[in-house]
């Protein structure tokens, strides 16, 4: 059991690693606008803190799911190697 929940636990990083890199790519096409929108109007007080904030939101739609997938890559390491000498 313990093998079979870390292998899919090791298939699950490896998908959540690539979806991470479409995260980025996605955040970077999301903070075009937003910085296109704040030169349009002319860099105000407004324009800049509502720029800020969206960028903000966007980062961390990016940086969060990085630290989730840190957390469970150690997690499954702690498994692996708990599991290492029971089998030897």
């Amino acid at each position: 059991m313990s093998a079979t929940l870390t292998s899919f636990l090791g298939v699950f990083l490896k998908v959540g690693f690539v979806a991470v890199i479409f995260n980025e790519v996605r955040g970077v096409i999301l903070a075009v606008p937003v910085l296109y929108a704040m030169y349009e109007a002319g860099g105000t007080a407004m324009a800049i803190w509502l720029g800020f904030c969206s960028l903000a939101g966007i980062a961390l739609s990016v940086i969060v799911p990085m630290i989730a997938a840190k957390k469970v890559k150690r997690f499954v390491e702690k498994k692996q190697a708990e599991a290492q000498p029971a089998t030897a």
